[in-house]
């Protein structure tokens, strides 16, 4: 018995343990905080009957989404500061199936950039095993690692040494299978470093030697990180007698059955289904009342009748895996975070009036069903719980001081390898949730899951409401890697550069584009508008006319310009001492054009002033909804070595181009998604010179300050299937072109400000720069607060909303209540073309533009008036 602090009421919480310690002597030794983390079970099991039941792992006990994945992530977060920064961004993650599957990606999160692989026990076909071992307490043993990509786990760093491999499991008793693992992928993939990660680490004093010594052996270092530590006391002939009372108990409850059965029988009635895991006692302790008794079986007997289940369609983010089973990636992680809320926004709207509801999980597939746990629970006012089905037969015991009060027994539904066999779900039936939301991957959405004995069957007899939301089941595309009847294709051309196309100087950047300067491609902007929004054309295939500024504007730019040149010159500082820092020493600088240009112009301009060093900068094209250009990429690999190539732009407003160049990169290999940019304020990317979202002047203009280069475009009559994207470099505007000049103004200020940004990049390496997406939210929030309903019209920050004013057709400009001179170039052009500016308050961007939400021709202000275009 314990005591747990309730407000000012002290309550008595009987340790989910205290009936197995007190029956077979088994104890907890070690951390106060063991009794709260581990509850004990029994089990059928020849090797060990006592089974450890975590509170916190969201496998067999019901717990908070956000305690699951918090737990995962700040042990990934102590894994970073054990390793540093450097090492920690080239660590790979590598996670147990089927208990600790979840448990390792949030490790991952928590980690940072670090790509993860759980081992599996369900074999793909045509995806080839990279290794396999033996889980020696287990019963089902074999693990299999079947990544996407081969080279992942012998990924060679910095030196040409493999990185570091983090192992996560979620207890770590002897060391047998963690021992078996690095025995394994040592011999195939040696490296130098290991790091075991546990929530709780129950060795004895006899098995820290053995991995002391087996470290030694093999000539690796192997640190452990676990939550809390200490061992389990076994008294003599504990296996036996726990084998003894598993069987005591499994009669007593069969015996239970029969005698239930004959009762309904001479009643005359039906044989309704028995409260599972004594759903009485349950349930009154999960209302906060003593348990009325417990003698009702802990198992349900009884098949239930089918019962209606609402099918829940997840717009699930394409290209993303349903888990880790063949790696999971940063790219694939930035793709899924901003998706999450709006898939549980359809799940809470399913849900009504729910007040308990548990996401049920499935087997191996942990991590997105937490996820959608933790998006859930951050977005409703019900108690939100996360637990999963499993493999593994535990004793259920209707008893407070017993881990497993109830058991649903039901088919496996996936076609499981090993044959057909009984799952389990633990602590579901009596625990009073009036909603279950099971969440299988598309391989598991079989006849049997929705068969009358099958889970969804099981879940509708204790519970008032059943969904079912269905992952796609991701299906490897290894291609092989010579196909007889594959055509190289034709030979590409050297990058455009200056002064032939555009006035930047020859070696500060090289365009991989296609000069489309002869085409006519202009359109006026409110014909553009229409044709994008009523699908008939996409923003690519054509030019918008570029914007002339008035002297007014031009005098705007200027005073802007000296007024924040030496800002942007500490965040160009910033960006590329920490991206020569991470992925030094000599990065090639791609930047998406074209408003990254400029920056990767600034940024080659700073590494050779600080350094000497004479970067390698190219320009590349990449299009919402259509992806990077493929043909670039090949370029690039051609001449470089696509681990060195670091991805540059501007600024990031939701992260759409963040998420579409992770996108886009899932198919290419060696290339680093990461975009490194002059100002993130949207929270989207780890590289980043400034968070803050202030006025970067080479926002303010189109191609006149961007090296008189058009915005890229991609049209299929233009651009053929070995083709560079194309864009235009508009040499009759030279007499407004202010490129060159803004890139002296700033470069001219980097000795200024070289002192300080030596102390921002110290601090920033050693800090947590993981993307946070905060102003994600905001841009929904903001498109269903004025009716948009689509975020592809919200566009945030300053950069993105001069864009809006001088390419689209603006309904009304929100800024940041008391935005000061950040601003005035906005409002002038939002007065120029007749748009509202509306001050409002907690808006995490200067300023968002809003795009006309239902644009037809002539409905060109708020007002729905025309305005005519000078």
């Amino acid at each position: 018995m314990s005591e747990r602090a309730t407000g000012e009421e002290t309550v008595d919480v009987v340790w989910s343990g205290s009936w197995v310690a007190e029956r077979l002597g088994v104890e907890l030794i070690g951390d106060r905080e063991l009794p709260e983390m581990l509850g004990l079970a029994l089990r059928r099991n020849p090797k060990r009957a006592h089974l450890l039941v975590s509170n916190v792992l969201g496998k067999h006990v019901p717990q908070r989404p956000s305690v699951v994945y918090g737990a995962g992530v700040e042990l990934g977060e102590r894994v970073r500061a054990l390793l540093g920064d450097a090492e920690a961004g080239r660590a790979v993650v590598l996670g147990y199936a089927e208990t600790a599957t979840g448990l390792g990606h949030a490790v991952a999160d928590g980690l940072g950039a670090a790509p993860y692989l759980h081992s599996t026990r369900r074999p793909v076909a045509g995806v080839a095993r990279a290794g396999g071992f033996e889980e020696s307490h287990s019963h089902a043993t074999s693990h299999l690692l079947l990544p996407e990509d081969g080279t992942l786990l012998a990924a060679p760093g910095a030196g040409g040494a493999p990185a570091p491999l983090v192992l996560v499991d979620d207890e770590f008793s002897t060391g047998n299978t963690v021992l078996n693992t690095i025995r394994m992928l040592h011999e195939l993939y040696p490296r130098e470093r290991y790091v075991v990660v546990a929530l709780v680490d129950m060795r004895s004093p006899e098995d820290h030697d053995r991995l002391t010594t087996f470290a030694a052996e093999i000539g690796a270092r192997v640190d452990l990180v676990a939550r809390n530590s200490g061992t389990v006391g076994l008294p003599d002939g504990v296996l036996a007698r726990g084998q003894a009372l598993v069987a005591e108990q499994e009669a007593a409850e069969a015996a239970g059955t029969v005698m239930e059965a004959e009762a309904a029988s001479a009643s005359g009635s039906a044989a309704a289904p028995a409260p599972a895991s004594g759903s009485a006692a349950a349930a009154a302790a999960a209302s906060g009342s003593a348990p009325a008794s417990a003698s009702a079986p802990a198992t349900d007997p009884v098949a239930p009748a089918p019962a209606p289940c609402t099918r829940i369609a997840l717009d699930w983010p394409t290209g993303v895996p349903d888990g880790g089973r063949h790696g999971f990636t940063p790219a694939h992680r930035a793709l899924l975070e901003p998706a999450l809320p709006g898939m549980a926004a359809g799940i809470a709207d399913a849900l009504g009036d729910a007040r308990r509801v548990l996401v049920l999980g499935f087997e191996e597939l942990m991590y997105a069903p937490l996820r959608l746990g933790t998006a859930l629970e951050a977005l409703t006012d019900a108690e939100v719980r996360y637990s999963t089905t499993t493999r593994s037969p535990v004793l259920a015991v209707d008893d407070p001081g017993y881990a497993i009060r109830s058991r649903l027994v039901f088919p496996a539904h996936d076609n499981p390898a090993d044959g057909p066999g009984d799952r389990y779900a633990y602590n579901v039936a009596g625990a009073g949730f009036d909603a279950v939301v099971a969440v299988v991957d598309s391989t598991a959405d079989t006849p049997e899951l929705h068969a009358p004995d099958g889970l969804l069957a099981r879940l509708a007899a204790h519970t008032g409401r059943v969904l079912l939301a269905v992952v796609p089941s991701y299906i490897p595309s290894r291609a092989p890697a010579h196909a007889p009847d594959r055509q190289e294709p034709p030979m590409l051309p050297e990058p455009l550069r200056g002064p032939d196309f555009s006035s930047y100087a020859a070696a500060d950047v090289g365009w991989l584009l296609q000069d489309l300067s002869d085409t006519e491609l202009e359109a006026p902007t409110e014909e553009r508008e229409e044709a994008i929004q009523s699908g008939g054309a996409h923003y690519a295939e054509s030019l918008p006319v570029e914007y002339q500024p008035s002297p007014e504007y031009q005098a705007l730019f200027q005073a802007a310009l000296d007024t924040s040149a030496a800002r942007i010159a500490r965040a160009v500082g910033t960006v590329t001492e920490t991206v020569l820092a991470e992925r030094g020493p000599r990065p090639v600088l791609v930047s998406l054009a074209r408003a990254g240009t400029p920056v990767g112009v600034l940024m080659r301009r700073w590494a050779q002033h600080r350094h000497g060093l004479d970067l390698p900068h190219y320009a590349v094209s990449i299009v919402r909804g259509r992806g990077i250009d493929a043909n670039a990429l090949r370029w690039l690999a051609a001449h470089h070595d696509p681990a060195d190539v670091v991805f540059v732009d501007g600024w990031t407003g939701k992260g759409a181009i963040t998420r579409e160049l992770a996108a886009a990169l899932a198919g290419f290999e060696g290339f680093d998604p990461e975009i490194a940019v002059l100002a993130d304020p949207g929270g989207c990317v780890r590289t980043y010179g400034t968070r803050e979202d202030f006025l970067i002047p080479s926002a303010c203009l189109n191609s006149t300050v961007s090296g008189l280069i058009s915005r890229t475009v991609l049209r299929a009559d233009l651009v053929g299937p070995h083709d560079f994207h194309g864009a235009k470099f508009y040499r009759e505007l030279a007499g407004s072109d202010v490129s060159g000049h803004f890139l002296d103004t700033v470069a001219a200020r980097f000795d200024e400000v070289a002192d300080e940004v030596d102390a921002e990049v110290k601090e920033l390496l050693a800090a947590d720069r993981a993307p946070t997406w905060e102003g994600w939210e905001a841009v929904e929030r903001i498109s269903e607060e004025y009716g948009i309903h689509d975020v592809n019209l919200v566009k945030p920050g300053v950069g993105e909303t001069t864009r809006v004013l001088l390419r689209r057709v603006p309904w009304k400009i929100l800024a940041r209540r008391g935005a000061g001179a950040d601003l005035e170039h906005i409002r002038l052009l939002a007065e120029q073309r007749g748009v509202p500016v509306e001050e409002v308050d907690e808006l995490p961007y200067t300023c968002v533009g809003l795009i006309h939400p239902r644009y037809t021709k002539g409905a060109t202000g708020a007002d729905g008036r025309a305005v005519t275009e000078k």
